[in-house]
């Protein structure tokens, strides 16, 4: 007999009504965690004049031109399977995490 358990009333119910009818078996609970992960990109202008090692603060000091397209594209962006480490993004302790790059050149970091 299969049983989809959500809750521990689920639980209770089903003991009650499981061990009742056939006490010479036991009741296995099997149970799955799976990860999904999304990702997204926008791209923003940044004055030409910025160091490179400024662009960091920048976006920050900005966050008003960028926050709202950026959560957009996350609320549009498709679930994938997987941790969702790479090319960067490479925090797996960390439930959120945000990088950029300067588009052309070599250079980006964490924000």
């Amino acid at each position: 007999m299969k049983s989809i358990i959500n809750n521990e009333k689920d639980t209770k119910e089903y003991m009650e009504k499981y061990t009742t009818t056939n006490e010479k078996e036991r009741v296995v609970r099997i149970s799955s965690r799976t990860i999904y992960h999304k990702f997204c990109e926008i791209e923003i202008e940044i004055p030409k004049d910025l160091k490179e090692d400024e662009v960091a603060d920048w976006l920050f000091e900005n966050e008003n031109k960028w926050t709202d397209d950026l959560s957009q594209a996350n609320g549009e962006a498709i679930l994938n399977f997987g941790f969702g480490l790479g090319d960067g993004m490479d925090d797996k302790d960390e439930e959120h995490e945000m990088r950029y790059d300067i588009v052309g050149e070599n250079y980006g970091g964490h924000i």
